[in-house]
């Protein structure tokens, strides 16, 4: 299904297409740049006219609602601002941080207080996020705050009726459950009593609609939204992983998830090893053990990142297989880090989507 010609006269005109970001039976979401009246600026391109004829009627429902909530919520400053918008593709801006799930900002009660007060403006415009249980939906901005992001879900409301209140009452839920996670010493006593009692409606959607919602999408579409994922990395990946460690070189390893432009989604491998000539090996292995079908890409290197607790900090990993290079540096806490990573940038794997989005101090040599 093509894209109407003014969709596509528009996008050929002013986008320049960079790193796929995500695809899958609702949309394409890719990185890169937009040309308005002040120049070229980086942004989000969602589009519809790639998806399955059978989810695209879903797909246009969903590309509506986030086609409205933004253009409502355009002047709040607490999401993407919506650059543009056609019958079946929207650009919105990009907002220059990491989601929630990867930045972990554990103990920053600041990020949370600017999460609540993003949250209160969103509904005093009557826009209600509804999807807010997803850590990827939450933005650690570079500048410590808290940006929300992916409105598919959203519902926007002229009144502050029953309905609103319940739904904004389940987002800021969905917030407290986050700041649960992450810095539950800053949770107040009113914000405690919120989060150990749901709505009517949401104790109702998780026994009934939620159910069925698993069956429709995980089983007649096939789709699985783990971190934008999907099936290979929930089932495929914890398979592999076991294999390649069965490899006595092996000391560790991890897989992430990345948008694939051919597949959809494909899986990046990095295996901890002193043999940078093992990949031949791996690859023979993973095929002769047939079962799911090997990553995409397999990097050995000397070390994986680790945090505190010796655990591969896959939030790197995460970002360097998307060729998000500019977002890691935020990530950074010592040179030691940059030295160490620079070694993992040098020899990655997946260049198709490389684009331009390198920082500069990262990919400097070393003094």
């Amino acid at each position: 299904m093509s894209s109407p010609s003014e969709d596509a006269e528009v996008l050929s005109a002013r986008w320049t297409e960079g790193v796929l970001l995500k695809r899958d039976v609702f949309s394409t979401v890719e990185r890169g740049r937009f040309r308005t009246a002040d120049g070229d600026v980086e942004a989000v391109l969602r589009r519809i006219d790639q998806v399955p004829w059978w989810s695209y009627l879903p797909a246009r429902h969903l590309f509506g609602r986030e086609r409205r909530a933004l253009a409502l919520a355009r002047d709040l400053r607490v999401g993407p601002e919506l650059l543009w918008a056609g019958r079946q593709a929207l650009v919105r801006g990009f907002i220059d941080g990491v989601a929630l799930h990867l930045a972990k900002p554990f103990g920053d009660a600041a990020y949370f207080r600017s999460a609540k007060q993003a949250l209160r403006k969103l509904h005093r415009a009557g826009i209600c996020h509804n999807d807010l249980a997803k850590e990827q939906n939450w933005l650690v901005g570079r500048d410590g705050r808290a940006y929300l992001t992916d409105f598919q879900l959203a519902a926007c409301f002229r009144t502050r009726g029953r309905l609103f209140r319940i739904a904004a009452y389940e987002d800021l839920r969905h917030l407290l459950k986050h700041k649960r996670s992450y810095a539950a010493d800053a949770l107040t006593p009113k914000e405690r009593k919120i989060l150990a009692r749901k709505s009517l409606v949401a104790s109702i959607w998780l026994a009934t609609g939620k159910k069925v919602y698993r069956a429709i999408t995980r089983g007649l579409f096939n789709f699985t939204d783990r971190e934008g994922g999907g099936r290979r990395l929930v089932n495929d990946a914890p398979v592999l992983i076991g294999l390649i460690r069965q490899n006595p070189a092996v000391r560790d390893a991890a897989i992430v998830a990345f948008a694939d432009r051919r597949t959809g989604v494909g899986l990046y491998a990095f295996v901890e090893a002193d043999q940078t000539a093992l990949e031949v090996r791996l690859r023979s292995d993973l095929a002769a053990a047939k079962g799911p079908k090997p990553p995409e890409h397999i990097q050995v290197v000397q070390a994986l990142p680790r945090d505190a607790s010796g655990k591969p900090r896959t939030e790197i990993l995460q970002l360097v297989a998307t060729n998000q290079l500019d977002l890691i540096e935020p990530m950074m806490t010592s040179a030691a880090d940059r030295a160490f990573l620079k070694d993992i940038l040098e020899s990655r794997k997946n260049l198709r989507d490389r684009f331009n989005f390198e920082t500069a101090d990262l990919n400097s040599p070393s003094s």
